[in-house]
């Protein structure tokens, strides 16, 4: 049976106290939390529990706010009218943007909803203040009793519903908060393996320049676990799971070196490597006798690589020459941080959803997009403590990229009009829905393209093995072979002085019998740092150049494939490091901790160029035209080292080519001399005066 007009009054005096209650718990929660810190738990539950509260009253309260407006229609009171039209409206402002961080968090693509629904609930206060204050004005103004009383919104009948959600909200956010307290387990601040060895010196983390803003060990919870991240970073995920970050550990070649190195020295030596590749292993107190490197499958260093928090979790650059030199401080807990129950799990990630700002403050520190960050892991050095030697440098992207320009800090007059960071190539934005997606939905890639190719085959994931091919080919290497040119070259037989030739440029051609001379020329004029970087000890980087005849036949070739193993010539033009030992020999499986210098270095620095001469017999049985090509070609490994470290994984690597260039360049017989007559000598005569 519907209400009749009359009733409206009673069913707006029946829900109104309910109302009030509820609108001043949410009210009062709502605008106290913005001014006081998200780290406190007791801020947290409060959010949690204006959320939750929030949620149920936005529906709640539409009874009331029909009745309300059905019971003041038509009433001759044109401000206090206007202005509840106005409360209205941002009520429900508040309950739509409300509902919508409720149900779908805060996330920096739509940033302006939470921000408007913290503008409006001070609006909407406000308002209110005045519509209720316009109501008393007027009413009291009225003449006839009767008419006061039909307003009854406000009465002594709110202060026992109003206690009682007060009491009943400070009573849950309590038991939040001790539930909290007594399931949480405290962060280990010990090492995981017991008596630590403190082998390099008093440093738990030495010869890895590791710091962490304690001084202390951190508690695997602390840096592990980035499968959690998934939950709301789905995409992210999965990019960063296929990546090399991911794969640092669990890279089979790294597995090799990493126990060779804890065999040949112990495993405390490990340390070295792992604040880079495994820095669970290394911050949580692994790397001594009794525990488990990174190297060791099914570790949880193995497992995690360089997690999220591996990257999100650096606070500092401690200095530039690398080796681990970042310090590292652990995001701040929400509460149930870590929990192993269902519901604690869920509104842990409830309240970081719909909360973020801890969690992007700690998360997304500066330090990640400086090109500083990254050179705590992509610069290296070895010491004496390690080869029993001495200091000698080895990789370092920084230093590169700095002399690059691309920096911008090096060679102003001859740098790049857009400055690059190392992020704005290996970690592109792209199009991804995710919270942390910018107002244009872009995230950066955590692919981390790169030219590690050998992981993606290994593993058989050839959509990563493809992104990356394409990394390698966008154009930031080129090779150019200049044509041949020749001072003695013709187009015909006349004769002609050198010096009244009209053509600047003479025709490019060789004579059967004769030796030829190409350069070919290579540039790097994208890489933003050396070409080729990383470990270029191990990597395969060469010029194959060929010179075929008009039949297909090989007039000359230089860094061809020998065998079916595909071992590159020899006498190939490589760009490589060679170290070696300090009895000169060649340390050919990576195990630097045996290095004192470099017997051959040849790399291309970021903006510059390398010039190959090649110098061949033109063959007599040589059909015209020469097709003269050159490719730069690329393989992460070369086939010595990775049938040594791969073992029962080594499969043949794919090598890809980076720039190619050829030309065409005719053959002539060279003609014999001819005798001068008397016309010819009267010319040259003439020509000589």
């Amino acid at each position: 049976m519907s209400v009749s007009s009359k009733n409206w009054p009673e069913l707006e005096r029946k829900s109104s106290p309910g109302f009030y209650a509820q609108f001043t718990f949410v009210a009062v929660t709502g605008l106290l939390t913005p001014w006081l810190s998200d780290a406190s738990f007791w801020i947290q539950a409060i959010q949690f529990s204006h959320s939750i509260l929030g949620l149920v009253f936005g529906v709640l309260s539409l009874s009331y706010l029909w009745a309300h407006f059905r019971k003041s229609f038509g009433q001759r009171r044109p401000l206090v009218i206007i202005s509840g039209i106005v409360v209205f409206a941002g009520f429900l402002g508040l309950v739509f943007s409300g509902s919508f961080v409720a149900v779908l968090g805060q996330s920096e693509r739509f940033s302006w909803v939470y921000s408007s629904h913290e503008w409006l609930a001070y609006a909407v206060v406000g308002m209110l203040v005045v519509h209720i204050a316009l109501h008393r004005v007027t009413i009291n103004s009225a003449r006839k009793k009767r008419e006061r009383e039909i307003y009854p919104s406000l009465h002594k009948g709110i202060a026992r519903p109003l206690i009682s959600v007060f009491v009943a909200g400070i009573v849950g956010i309590s038991a939040i908060v001790l539930t909290n307290a007594v399931t949480h387990e405290p962060y280990r601040t010990k090492p995981v393996a017991e008596p630590y060895q403190y082998t390099y010196g008093e440093h738990p983390f030495r010869p890895a320049q590791t710091e962490t803003y304690h001084d202390g060990f951190i508690d695997e919870r602390q840096i592990g676990g980035s499968q959690n991240c998934a939950g709301c970073h789905e995409q992210i995920a999965k990019q960063w799971f296929a990546s090399a970050h991911r794969k640092a550990a669990s890279d089979p070649a790294y597995m090799t070196n990493v126990s060779l190195l804890a065999e040949k020295k112990d495993i405390t030596a490990t340390r070295y490597c792992e604040g880079c590749h495994a820095p669970v292993a290394l911050l949580t107190g692994e790397l001594s006798a009794g525990g488990k490197h990174g190297g060791i499958a099914g570790s949880s260093g193995n497992l995690e690589g360089v997690g999220c928090m591996g990257c999100h979790g650096i606070s500092k650059v401690v200095h530039l020459k690398g080796n681990g030199s970042y310090e590292y401080t652990p995001a701040r807990d929400y509460l149930f941080q870590a929990s192993d129950n269902a519901l604690g799990e869920a509104i842990n990630r409830y309240i970081t959803k719909i909360s973020p700002q801890l969690h992007r403050n700690d998360l997304s520190r500066d330090v990640l997009s400086s090109a500083e960050m990254c050179a705590t892991c992509h610069a290296q050095f070895m010491d004496k403590e390690m080869n029993d030697w001495g200091w000698v440098k080895m990789q370092d992207e920084y230093a590169a990229w700095l002399d690059s320009p691309f920096s911008g800090q090096h060679n102003t007059a001859f740098s790049e009009g857009n400055q690059k960071q190392c992020q704005d190539c290996h970690m592109p934005l792209e199009k991804m829905d995710d919270p942390s997606a910018n107002e244009d939905g872009m995230v950066r890639s955590h692919d981390f393209p790169a030219a590690n190719t050998m992981l993606a085959v290994v593993d058989g994931d050839q959509k990563h093995l493809e992104k990356t091919i394409s990394f390698l080919q966008k154009n930031k290497m080129q090779i150019d072979i200049d044509p041949p040119t020749r001072t003695d070259a013709t187009q015909n037989r006349m004769a002609l002085s050198e010096g009244i030739r009209a053509r600047t440029e003479t025709p490019a051609y060789f004579y059967l019998g004769e030796e030829a001379r190409i350069n070919v020329v290579v540039s790097n004029v994208g890489v933003g740092h050396n070409f080729p970087g990383g470990t270029i000890d191990i990597n395969e980087a060469w010029i194959d150049f060929s010179v075929l005849d008009a039949e297909g036949r090989e007039v000359f070739r230089s860094g061809g494939l020998n065998n079916e193993n595909q071992d590159v010539d020899p006498q190939a033009k490589f760009y490589r490091s060679l170290p070696v030992d300090r009895k000169g020999k060649h340390v050919w499986k990576h195990d630097l901790f045996n290095m004192v210098g470099h017997a051959e270095k040849s790399v291309i620095p970021a903006g510059g160029s390398d010039i190959e001469t090649y110098r061949f017999g033109i063959p007599t049985w040589a059909k015209t035209p020469l097709t003269i090509s050159a490719r730069l070609r690329y393989r992460k490994l070369n086939n010595q080292y990775a049938s040594w470290a791969l073992k029962d994984a080594f499969v043949s690597l794919p090598i890809i080519d980076m720039a190619y260039d050829a030309i065409v360049v005719p053959l002539r017989k060279k003609p014999e001399s001819e005798p001068i007559s008397p016309e010819n000598l009267e010319y040259v005569e003439f020509s000589q005066k």
